[in-house]
């Protein structure tokens, strides 16, 4: 399986739900000129991080992003790995990605385990309790969201069902840049799998964001890569290679997990 994928980058509008869907619309549409397979956009796309404000702000049920994205794939024939909004639920709001297919279904929904506390996320969000794996044209894929990253095992809990794409939205900060670039880079080569990263650019009133999005084959060489501005990257990846390199380096059937 071949894919070609588009990851969207841009400056979110801090707390404006109705300008960033307008301005979502606009760059999917763009990237549709290329015929992508599948498009990818950031974390929080839709408020950026004005926590404070989310039980305002949230998309109570994501019933209007939901629908929103699904007519968006409908008429761009492409799955939509929809970054992540903040979904207002009876429970408190989670910070949710939601997966959509070319026919306008919802493939996947993963709201955030891990929580970032530098962020004060722990204040404003519920923390999610379901894993991030979905199928996409038959294919195993998982989703993850900004700090999943800094947590390896949270990452080989879905290669080892064999995911072969893992998908990571962020809204990463430009000063641990470098974090981001390793992290990625070495979840890519010790998973044995692609690694499509869609992070933000611009800032917001308390941080300054990273950009650099990147799409990372299984031996970790950087297919594409954002620098730090608005920006829209794409590559063509190919399944098929996951399945070579596990064979040649057959880390998954070594493993002992009875000794970890």
């Amino acid at each position: 399986m071949k894919w070609k994928i588009a990851c969207i980058q841009f400056d979110i509008a801090f707390g404006n739900p109705e300008a960033n869907i307008e301005k979502v619309c606009e760059l999917v549409k763009e990237a549709g000129k290329d015929n992508p397979d599948i498009i990818v956009l950031p974390e929080l796309w839709s408020t950026g991080y004005d926590l404070g404000r989310l039980d305002k702000i949230a998309d109570s049920g994501g019933f209007v992003t939901t629908k929103f994205l699904k007519s968006l794939a409908k008429e761009q024939n492409a799955h939509i790995v929809g970054g992540s909004i903040a979904k207002k639920t009876n429970r408190g709001i989670y910070n949710t990605m939601l997966t959509v297919n070319k026919d306008g279904e919802v493939a996947g929904e993963y709201s955030k385990l891990h929580l970032f506390r530098l962020m004060d996320e722990h204040h404003f969000l519920q923390p999610g309790k379901t894993d991030g794996m979905f199928k996409l044209d038959g294919e195993n894929c998982a989703g993850f969201i900004c700090y999943d990253i800094r947590f390896p095992e949270w990452i080989r809990a879905h290669t080892t069902k064999n995911a072969k794409a893992i998908f990571v939205v962020a809204e990463w900060p430009l000063a641990r840049v470098e974090h981001w670039r390793t992290l990625l880079i070495a979840r890519a080569i010790e998973n044995q799998c692609y690694v499509i990263a869609c992070n933000r650019s611009g800032s917001d009133p308390k941080n300054e964001f990273a950009g650099h999005s990147m799409i990372i084959d299984p031996w970790g060489e950087i297919l594409a890569e954002a620098g730090n501005d608005a920006e829209t990257i794409t590559a063509t990846i190919d399944l098929a290679k996951v399945d070579e390199v596990r064979k040649q380096i057959p880390i998954f059937e070594d493993r002992r997990p009875q000794y970890y």
